[in-house]
């Protein structure tokens, strides 16, 4: 799962821009709210984001940069519902449904976060990272029955091989290279 959440780092910056069609004009605020995100300045940006917010308060990019700096901030419940209103508001943007989706497989919600991923898939039916990430929740719902067969029945090779195949596979794609 860990590759999943570097992939999604990544997906999520990207994701912004795409958004920049259904918002309002960018204003300095907003703008510098972006920059000292993508610094690492995160109470700085949440609150130029704020303040742009107060006058945008439909801003669908101001919104999602909110919920990306809430993401980093370790507030996940304020994420949720920041991204859950953004879907609600804009139900034809997939990147507000694939963040939700990883706040809910972060918190081992998978089955929330694949009913979000396949809004995600049925908004945008080419949006290669919602395709990914469903598959990483899948591998880790499979993971979970694995597991959970092997409580039961401890001595089932075919669930210990498929079990160990499912961790090598996360294992490797989260090894530095």
């Amino acid at each position: 799962m860990t590759r999943m959440f570097s992939v999604i780092r990544i997906a999520l910056l990207l994701a912004s821009l795409l958004i920049a069609p259904y918002a309002a004009a960018q204003s300095n605020d907003y703008q510098e709210a972006s920059r000292l995100f993508r610094s690492g300045q995160q109470t700085q940006a949440l609150e130029r984001v704020d303040n742009f917010l107060k006058g945008n308060p439909k801003d669908a990019r101001a919104r999602f940069l909110k919920g990306l700096i809430l993401t980093e901030r370790n507030q996940p419940a304020d994420a949720i519902r920041l991204f859950t209103g953004l879907t609600d508001d804009y139900p034809e943007l997939p990147e507000p449904y694939n963040n939700l989706a990883v706040l809910h497989a972060s918190q081992g919600q998978y089955d929330k976060a694949r009913a979000v991923l396949e809004m995600a898939i049925r908004t945008h039916p080419s949006y290669a990272t919602a395709h990914e990430n469903l598959g990483d929740i899948y591998a880790k719902m499979a993971s979970q029955a694995y597991d959970k067969a092997l409580q039961l029945d401890k001595s089932n090779p075919a669930a210990q091989t498929k079990l160990k195949l499912i961790n090598e596979l996360f294992s490797s794609s989260t090894r530095p290279k």
